[in-house]
């Protein structure tokens, strides 16, 4: 099951890459494989078993025989299943540098970027949710007569987890350190663009003494695989992060079977609101930072770059000029800021945005085009004078691609940045407190960020209004979405 693939500069040994169903590695039924990619040089890193609708059926009896009220997994003590949960953790932080490698080779992502943000949240989520495994707790209920009512939480069931690429090692964090914290066993597709960091802790999963059959792991791609685990009848939870379309998609497929629950974590088109009172050289780099981290590919990115008219030109020079000094490049020297987008696909959907900016009258002042003659580098752009009907202020771009909007008062820029199908986040700089609570209770989004932005912490929860979502990750209010709440009434 091991292949290695090594340069010069980041020597990592690629050991996981098949399906991992009831604790086993195991190939595909079909035999099939697909290839995993280098988006730093479009070279195949290894081939991975990719899983079809018959691997989703044979993980999902594993999953549901672990969930049996008999099994090992449902007869451990709460307080068991969160210290599984901190040895994962502990797996991981002992092998941050290694995963951090995967990462970065399998995603593009800057190495340093990886080690200093995606591994520390990531292990954060796993310990957060190790401490609420013990603590999920019902109440009990005054009713009228003679009775005893009380509620318990009891774990949904078998979950399908359909997780993106911008974030894999995080995202897989989010969606299992709730899922195991309240007792549901896991069938989960990672994206196919980057599959090797959640299958290498797959085998940390074995190593923290996960019973069989709790975690299964299933790359492949979302027509087969994922769409066999939203269709799949004896799945009785779906939970995906993605594309809006995507997310329809996954609604309509659980209407059309069992009804199963849902929640989805979806696309946004976000506003970052810029007010002339701001500490101006603080809202430049936190906007530069909000839209260009992760090479832009945040579903949460301040894509939509309100500026007030009063300090618009400063603003926008002072921006071009700070993305001319982006350092893009190779993913493992230390002074890179921006890798490669994560595929040839994202690569051309990107610049096809560029290109209708360029289109419909946009101001192109920097970037625009191709980094580099090999892998899915593109420069970092700004465009200013955008209008809120062009397609590069109204669609998902998930890319390097910053859209400079001016505005002239607090009621116009609500209206503007309410004027979306999305509502995932939104961010405000300004001194002045009141214009801030205006704005953070004004704006329909599902996080409001107020002189900073992509701040995330595992307590606080993340998901979002409209057609950016349905129900929320992490905090407490993630445990929610993972529990069935049941009432018992006793007469005395």
């Amino acid at each position: 099951m091991a292949s290695a693939i090594a340069t010069v500069e980041t020597p990592v040994a690629i050991k996981a890459t098949r399906l991992l169903i009831n604790n086993r590695w195991v190939n595909s039924e079909s035999g099939r494989t697909f290839a995993t990619t280098n988006p730093a040089t479009g070279e195949e890193i290894a081939q991975v078993a990719e899983a079809d609708s018959a691997d989703v059926d044979k993980a999902v009896r594993a999953a549901r025989a672990a969930f049996d009220a008999r099994s090992p997994w449902r007869k451990m003590p709460a307080a068991d299943r969160g210290r599984m949960l901190g040895r994962l953790a502990d797996l991981i932080e002992q092998h941050a540098d290694e995963l951090a490698l995967l990462e970065s080779l399998d995603n593009g992502k800057p190495y340093q970027v990886a080690k200093a943000a995606d591994l520390p949240l990531t292990i954060a989520c796993y310990r957060y949710y190790a401490g609420w495994a013990d603590k999920v707790q019902g109440k009990t209920i005054p009713i009228a007569g003679d009775y005893f009512c009380y509620t318990r939480h009891e774990p949904v069931g078998v979950v399908g987890q359909i997780i993106p690429w911008n974030f894999p090692l995080l995202m897989q964090a989010w969606k299992l350190g709730p899922a195991l914290a309240t007792g549901n066993t896991v069938v989960m597709k990672p994206a196919e663009q980057t599959p090797l960091s959640a299958l290498r802790v797959g085998e940390l999963i074995v190593e923290a003494g996960f019973p069989e059959g709790v975690v299964n792991l299933l790359p492949g791609f979302g027509p087969t695989a994922g769409a066999a685990i939203a269709n799949h009848m004896d799945v009785d939870k779906v939970a995906f992060t993605g594309s809006t379309e995507v997310g329809h998609l996954i609604m309509e497929a659980s209407a059309h079977s069992n009804l199963k629950r849902v929640t989805l974590e979806l696309g946004g088109k976000s506003p970052n609101i810029v007010f002339a009172d701001a500490d101006m050289d603080q809202a430049i780099e936190g906007s530069h930072f909000a839209l260009f981290f992760n090479q832009g590919q945040c579903c949460c990115a301040g894509s939509r770059l309100f500026v007030e008219d009063k300090c618009y030109d400063e603003f926008v020079e002072k921006s071009v000029a700070r993305a001319k000094a982006r350092k893009v490049g190779d993913p493992f020297d230390p002074s890179t800021e921006q890798g490669p987008q994560v595929d040839q696909a994202q690569f051309d959907k990107v610049l096809g945005y560029i290109d209708s900016g360029k289109r419909e009258g946009a101001t192109l002042l920097c970037g625009g085009g191709r980094w580099g003659d090999r892998g899915y580098f593109v420069e970092p752009t700004v465009f200013a004078d955008v209008q809120d009907n062009m397609k590069i202020a109204e669609e998902e771009i998930f890319g390097p691609v910053m859209s400079i909007i001016r505005f002239k008062d607090m009621a116009e820029v609500v209206e503007r940045a309410n004027r979306t199908i999305y509502g995932l986040a939104a961010a405000v700089w300004t001194r002045d407190i009141g214009k801030a609570h205006a704005i953070a209770n004004s704006v329909r989004a599902g996080t409001v960020w107020v002189n900073c932005y992509d701040v995330f912490d595992a307590a606080a929860p993340f998901g979002g209004f409209k057609q950016s979502g349905i129900g929320r990750e992490l905090g407490e209010y993630g445990l929610q979405q993972y529990t069935e709440v049941k009432t018992v009434t006793v007469k005395l």
